[in-house]
Formats: C-alpha cells, sequence, structure tokens
C-alpha cells in the first residue's frame, strides 16, 4: 500500500486577477434567457471556475447546468429535490449499510469514498521515483467471481475481502438507486451477488485493471459483455458527478465565505479540485457500434433527473447506428475490408455477423457532456465530462496538432479514468495506435484553456497526472503488446489488478483426421525471436516445400511485419505465391483464391489480420505451416479444419518459449508449459 501521506509545501501565488473577477461576478446582475457561456469563457476565464461556465441556460434546456450552486429546492422529474446533490456534495460520502450476503468485495472505507482517497493521496518522490521503474510485483490473489480456471493477482495489498458489502458499493445514492432499478427491471434480483457488482468493486479500487479473459457479445457472451460494461459505465458516471459535487461545494463555499476562502486558496489544499481541463473520462472503443451500444447504455444508466433531455440524439443515432451505401456494403477504411449485409452475411461465422453487424468504421470522436437535467452529446471537447473516442480518430487529432499550432489536444491532459474496451479488436485494428494515444495522454497542456490556475491539483502542477490515471483494459485475450502497455504505460500509484487463466486449449475442434506437428526453435531474446524464427523456416521448411512438387501450401501468419519479411523472402526464391495480406485489394483476392485453389499458384500467405476481417474459407489447401500462432484461439482450428482431399493431412506449427501465451490457449496451459521446457523439440497431436 501508498506510504503515509507527506505534506508538502504549497508556493503561494498572487491571486489578485482572480480575486477582482469574483467581485465583479457578484455584482453583475444575471441575465434572462438562453446564454451559452462556452464562448465566452476565454475572455473572462479567471473569474470562472470549470463548472461555472454552465451555470447559465443553454441551447433549448433552458436548464443550469449540474454545477450551478445557487438555485436549490426545485423539484426534480424524479421527486428529488436538487438540493440532494448539495447535500451529497457536503457530506463526507458516508454511506447507508444493509445486511447482506457475504462475499468477496472491495474494501470501503468507513468515512471517506474511494473517489476522494485517490484523488487527494500526496504522491512522495520515493514513489514517483519508484514507479518510473516500472517494476510490478503481484503479491496476492483470488479466485475470479465466476469464471472457474481464472484468479485476479494483484500488487500491494490485498484490498479484496470476505465481508458485508455496503449497499451503494461506494456509489454516490441516487446513481446507486437508478442502477438497482435498472438491474430488477431486467430480471437481476440478486444484484449484489452479480458479476457486474463484483467488478465494479475492482474499478471503484482506482487500481489498473487487465481483464483478459472477457467473453465478447459477438461470441454469446452478451450477459457477461453487458455486465462488464454496466460496471465500467456506472464507474465512470461516478467519478464524473462526484468530481462535480466536489467543485460545485467549493464554489459554493468560495462565494459565501470570500474572505477566508481567499487565504486557503493561497495557502492551503482545500480548494484545490481542478485538473488543466474539464474532460475527465475516456472510452476507447474500436468501432462505431460498439460506441453506439456504449453510449445508449450510458443514457440508460443516468438517473432520470439527469436525462429529461437528451441532446442530439437524432444525430447520434444516423452517425452511429446500423446504416448501408446504395450498394449495401460497408467498407473498413484501415484495411479495405468489405461486408455485403445480403450476399456475404449467411456464409460467414456468427461471431463474425454479429461484431461486423452495424456501422464498423473506426475513426470517430464524441464529447458527451452533464448538465442539471440534460445529456448534451456531440459537446466541445473542451466543456465535455466525458470522451468517447477510437485510437484511430484520436491520433488523428494527435498528428493535426503536431502540423499545425493553432490547434492542440489538451483536453487530453486531465483524464483521471480509462477505459479500453475490447482491446482485442483494437489489436487486429492496430495496437501502435493506442500506445501513441496513450503516450498523449496526462501532458502539460499549452494553453491555459479558462482554467483557475488557483484551484489546480498540486500534483496536475508537478506533471504526476499520469501516477494518478486509472486504466482498465478489457478484451478477451492478452498478447505481448497488450501486456506491454499495461505494464509500461500505465503507471498508477494505486497499483494493478490483472487475471490470470488456465485454459483447456481448442484441439478438440480440430478434424481427427489431422496431424498437427509442433516443432520449436530456439531464441535467446524477444528482440530476435523473430530472425530465429525466419532462420528456422529458411533452413528446416522451406527446403521441403521447393523441393515437392505439390502445391497447395499455406503459410498462415500472425502480423503483417512477419508477412512482409516473409514475402520478401519467398520472392526472392521465385517462389509460386499468392498473398491474402492485411491490405489485400478486394477486386484481387477473388483471383489470389482461384489460382491457389486451380494450383495455378503453389504458395499462399494468408495474414491473421486478413481471417479476422474477411473469414474466407480457402478452398485448394493441401499443407498448412502456421509460421506464427494466431492470438485468437478460435482461428486455429477455423484455418487447420481448410486442409482437404488427403488422406494424411497434416499440419506444422513454428513456436518458441516467447509464444506461450498464444500456445497455451491453443494446446491448453498444461501442454504448453511442458513443451516450453521440455528437451524436446518436436510435439506431436494427432
Amino acid at each position: 500500500m501508498p506510504a503515509p501521506c507527506l505534506r508538502l509545501k504549497r508556493h503561494k501565488r498572487t491571486n489578485k486577477s482572480w480575486a477582482d473577477g469574483k467581485q465583479k461576478q457578484k455584482k453583475r446582475p444575471r441575465k434572462e434567457g438562453k446564454i451559452d457561456l462556452e464562448e465566452d469563457v476565454a475572455g473572462d476565464s479567471q473569474s470562472l471556475s470549470m463548472f461555472e461556465e454552465d451555470s447559465v441556460e443553454e441551447g433549448n434546456d433552458n436548464e443550469s447546468d449540474l454545477q450551478e450552486h445557487r438555485t436549490v429546492g426545485i423539484v426534480d422529474a424524479d421527486g428529488d429535490s436538487d438540493s440532494e446533490d448539495i447535500q451529497e456534495a457536503s457530506n463526507t460520502d458516508q454511506e447507508q449499510e444493509l445486511d447482506v450476503k457475504s462475499q468477496t468485495v472491495a474494501k470501503a472505507p468507513a468515512s471517506r469514498s474511494s473517489f476522494h482517497s485517490h484523488l487527494e493521496y500526496k504522491l512522495p518522490e520515493t514513489e514517483v521515483e519508484d514507479l518510473l521503474k516500472k517494476k510490478w510485483k503481484y503479491q496476492w490473489d483470488v479466485p475470479a467471481f465466476g469464471m472457474p480456471n481464472c484468479k485476479w493477482v494483484g500488487t500491494g495489498e490485498c484490498f479484496l475481502e470476505v465481508a458485508n458489502v455496503n449497499s451503494d458499493c461506494g456509489l454516490k445514492q441516487r446513481l446507486y438507486k437508478h442502477w438497482l432499478d435498472v438491474c430488477r427491471t431486467s430480471g437481476n434480483n440478486d444484484f449484489h451477488s452479480s458479476p457486474q457488482r463484483f467488478f465494479f468493486s475492482l474499478c471503484n479500487s482506482y487500481r489498473d485493471i487487465l481483464h483478459c479473459n472477457k467473453k465478447p457479445f459477438y461470441r454469446k457472451g452478451l450477459k457477461e459483455d453487458l455486465a462488464i460494461m454496466d460496471a465500467y459505465i456506472m464507474h465512470c458516471l461516478n467519478h464524473i458527478f462526484r468530481t462535480r459535487d466536489l467543485v460545485t461545494k467549493n464554489d459554493s463555499k468560495v462565494g459565501k465565505h470570500w474572505e477566508n476562502a481567499k487565504d486557503e486558496l493561497l495557502s492551503g489544499d482545500e480548494f484545490l479540485d481542478h485538473g488543466f481541463t474539464r474532460p475527465k473520462v475516456l472510452i476507447l472503443l474500436p468501432f462505431r457500434s460498439i460506441a453506439n451500444r456504449a453510449v445508449n447504455r450510458l443514457i440508460q444508466l443516468t438517473p432520470g433527473a439527469y436525462k429529461v433531455n437528451v441532446e442530439h440524439m437524432s444525430r447520434f443515432s444516423n452517425e452511429f447506428g446500423n446504416h448501408d451505401d446504395e450498394d449495401n456494403v460497408n467498407t473498413n477504411e484501415l484495411t479495405g475490408s468489405v461486408k455485403n449485409s445480403n450476399s456475404q452475411k449467411s456464409s460467414k461465422p456468427p461471431d463474425h455477423q454479429a461484431l461486423f453487424d452495424g456501422n464498423v468504421d473506426d475513426k470517430f470522436m464524441i464529447g458527451i457532456k452533464f448538465t442539471r437535467k440534460s445529456i448534451k452529446l456531440y459537446s466541445d471537447f473542451y466543456s465535455s465530462d466525458l470522451i468517447v473516442a477510437s485510437p484511430l480518430a484520436l491520433l488523428k487529432k494527435i498528428e493535426e496538432a503536431k502540423r499545425d499550432k493553432e490547434k492542440d489536444v489538451d483536453y487530453l491532459s486531465s483524464i483521471e479514468v480509462l477505459i479500453i474496451d475490447h482491446a482485442d479488436v483494437i489489436a487486429m485494428q492496430n495496437w501502435a495506435f493506442l500506445t501513441s494515444v496513450l503516450e498523449q495522454l496526462n501532458c502539460i497542456p499549452s494553453k491555459q484553456h479558462g482554467t483557475d490556475i488557483m484551484r489546480i491539483r498540486k500534483w496536475y502542477l508537478d506533471g504526476h497526472a499520469r501516477f494518478y490515471r486509472q486504466t482498465i483494459v478489457l478484451g478477451c485475450y492478452a498478447n505481448p503488446d497488450i501486456n506491454a502497455s499495461f505494464n509500461r504505460q500505465c503507471v498508477n500509484y494505486q497499483g494493478k489488478v490483472k487475471l490470470i487463466c488456465q485454459y483447456k486449449g481448442v484441439l478438440p475442434k480440430v478434424s481427427d483426421q489431422v496431424r498437427q506437428i509442433y516443432q520449436r526453435f530456439d531464441a535467446d531474446s524477444v528482440a530476435e525471436a523473430d530472425n530465429a524464427r525466419l532462420d528456422y523456416f529458411v533452413q528446416k521448411v522451406f527446403p521441403k516445400i521447393k523441393d515437392s512438387d505439390e502445391g497447395g501450401v499455406m503459410l498462415f501468419i500472425s502480423s503483417y511485419y512477419e508477412y512482409v519479411r516473409l514475402r520478401n523472402f519467398l520472392k526472392s526464391q521465385n517462389a509460386s505465391l499468392c498473398l491474402l495480406g492485411d491490405y489485400a485489394e478486394p477486386r484481387d483476392v477473388t483471383r489470389m483464391r482461384n489460382w491457389f485453389r486451380n494450383g495455378e499458384k503453389k504458395i499462399m500467405l494468408y495474414t491473421e489480420r486478413f481471417h479476422f476481417y474477411r473469414r474466407y474459407k480457402i478452398g485448394g489447401v493441401r499443407n498448412l505451416i502456421v509460421y506464427s500462432l494466431p492470438e485468437r484461439k478460435e482461428f486455429f482450428p477455423e484455418v487447420v479444419n481448410m486442409l482437404e482431399g488427403a488422406d494424411d493431412m497434416t499440419c506444422t506449427v513454428l513456436f518458441s518459449q516467447f509464444d506461450q501465451l498464444q500456445l497455451e490457449r491453443i494446446v491448453g496451459t498444461a501442454s504448453a508449459r511442458r513443451m516450453i521446457t521440455s528437451e524436446k523439440g518436436v510435439f506431436v497431436f494427432c
């Protein structure tokens, strides 16, 4: 656990302009009518707090922002008064307790919420130095709720215990009551023993989380996927509304007791509640269709008092919902993949149909802002509370800012909760896009953007914001890229929690007629593994292909980098070759498949990413060589079962000790460990 808090000296800063602005604001009469202060903030930035900019009526809502603290006692649509929010902000987040059955949950502080405990912690320089070393030691483990053969492991002290759960799970009361109503409406009458209740307890710990065994909605995991989504959405809403409450409470104190508050602003930490910019939550998703599911669920899980009006919902439905063009064809910008929803849908596996049934555009970005009684979609990023985006869209914004000095992405400077959902699908797009985005988070902004500098938390000014950011990574598997980002780019001082699983493998799904030969090659390090793999292929495998007159040789490759190297080598050998790689043009695919099936081309290079987007059944495969194992375990039996037309069908698989993550998902954890450590180098499965 973190060391005891150390009080850090705060340098005094002049506050004359801020005080003058505050006095002017007191004297200024409030205007009637519809005013949008967002356009005026830059001109009077010192006199407005981060949330006060929304305290006047805007748009067609005719309602004040959630941050308005001057008007109280007005009855909301659900019968609760607005004063409830002020009261919640003024207390110490002590919550009512109910007696319920025991289960594994996160420990709840007796007097302060985990939100306050996390953000108010003073990070000593010694801890900063340790975090920069990026050495994580997992010291405890507990069984994973609802997942046999899996366990959660974590750093520091175990924060999970068997105890009577707190009635509200650490949520604001209004959020908790609404979530409970939603669950009961859907038929879940045992909320406190539900997967979403348990996963929320993990999120509410503010640790970094890696969940690498989530069954996705498109693989008959709709219930589990929805439970996880509910948990992180409620965590995001809780973080946003607690941030609002804290700012509202401090604004009220400053407004009522300005003379005393002025001294505290100069010398103390009581009123430090701002980041550099307003957005605090970022959710990264791969497709618009998945963003459509997430945003609609976000709206559904928001209490009725906060969503009397949802602005620009029609526009959102048009841009993120299902749509087809004139030819009823969807095209993916990154890969050139095409889905014809009439002629091809029935020929694809069910999971492919479910994932790509909708808007699969992978370039999108939308800001969401919560006002007192409305949710505003498509809000300006700097006035948004939450941003939903794809890594590609954010990368484009980052690149634009680098080329044009007038543009910036400073709205990423104060992200405190980051959700990366469907990380495995993002990995199939391009994980490098996401690593570039992570590098841009929590940087010192280039402009002030109307923020009251006297209210910025000290750890923001010290450049320590990334140590306070919670990152939650969700996917159906982990690979070296995902693990590397989680270990190196997620440096939350609270520590880490990740899921460890024992796999049974997918070999029972492979045809009994196929003889599988696994050949291990040695590599001195991860950096040398690619060279060692190519050398082994050139010396041990290719000579047999070259000397054989038989065609129908498919080489399955998991990464584009390996594909390029292997393609270049085979071309240098004048091999009879056809290519189905990541960027194969649709007009070339049919021709290549026909050449291979008819024996006009002897060798086919076939990548996992191509299979992910197209899911073709390739005809004419007589000999399969798995140059590198697929990341997605379900692809292995699909590709192996393409073998046809031979009495003794053989599949050759190359692997090294650095392929254990992929290997264990295919042959099982126990078999993979034995194959990695055995003195033998060849293993046969029949």
